[in-house]
């Protein structure tokens, strides 16, 4: 019988996981999962929303991988900024 350690979700266990991407925005953090994902590495997106009324302006969303994925994730995140083209006047189309 296979020991339930090894069949534990890398998801289920939040401090087995490593931050390699953080925004203010949710979109912008499921591009870059969609992005990890897509290239063989399992991200987990986690809101880090604080009670405005405690901690104003505190919040955001982070991508979490792996320990043994945190450097290629990185690698992607870093290639993916550099392809984007640096002219704002562009549309989405001309992209």
């Amino acid at each position: 019988m296979a020991d339930l350690d090894e069949q534990k979700d890398p998801q289920e266990s939040h401090e087995e996981l490593v931050k390699v991407f953080d925004t203010e925005q949710e979109s912008e953090a499921m591009v870059v999962r969609g992005l990890l994902e897509a290239n063989g590495i399992e991200a987990m997106i986690e809101n880090l929303d604080a009670p405005q009324d405690v901690l104003p302006g505190v919040g955001g969303v982070i991508v979490l991988v792996r320990p043994d994925q945190v450097g290629e994730a990185a690698r992607l995140i870093e290639e993916s900024r550099r392809d984007v083209p640096d002219d704002e006047s562009l549309t989405e189309e001309q992209v």
